[in-house]
């Protein structure tokens, strides 16, 4: 995987964007969904829809997948490229980031059967796709 921080109008060229993923923080905890497809914890996000930008998307997707909406809107944060198999493609996703206060409640949907507000320093119960927890470390605030 590739991480390139930059301006976000800067798209790479080497290769198709895709997606759009949040890292949606609180109280020191990031929001992982788990994908009913994938049987996975993994970061909201999806298709960059046409006509769209990176960062419309992720705010789109991050509201329709948990009911969630930041209290500011989202920051870029740059773009990850990874490989993906079988026919080891490359493709990037626009990476943005943002803090939320208060929560709002869950409903499952077709995609999304669960939320956990995750401590990246505790387990989180099932699988967690690797690229997506490397990415949220890169948003944690420092502080």
């Amino acid at each position: 995987m590739v991480f390139s921080r930059g301006a976000e109008g800067v798209v790479p060229t080497d290769a198709p964007m895709p997606a759009a993923l949040v890292a949606l923080w609180h109280d020191g905890r990031v929001l992982m969904v788990f994908d009913r497809f994938r049987q996975s914890w993994e970061l909201p996000g999806g298709v960059i829809e046409p006509e769209e930008t990176p960062h419309r998307t992720a705010t789109r997707e991050l509201l329709e997948e948990t009911g969630q909406s930041p209290d500011d809107p989202l920051r870029f944060v740059g773009y990850a490229g990874f490989v993906l198999t079988p026919d080891r493609h490359v493709e990037y996703a626009a990476l943005f980031t943002g803090h939320i206060t208060n929560p709002r409640s869950f409903r499952a949907n077709d995609e999304i059967s669960a939320i956990h507000w995750w401590d990246l320093h505790k387990p989180l119960p099932g699988r967690v796709q690797p690229l997506d927890a490397y990415l949220a470390q890169l948003t944690q605030d420092p502080s």
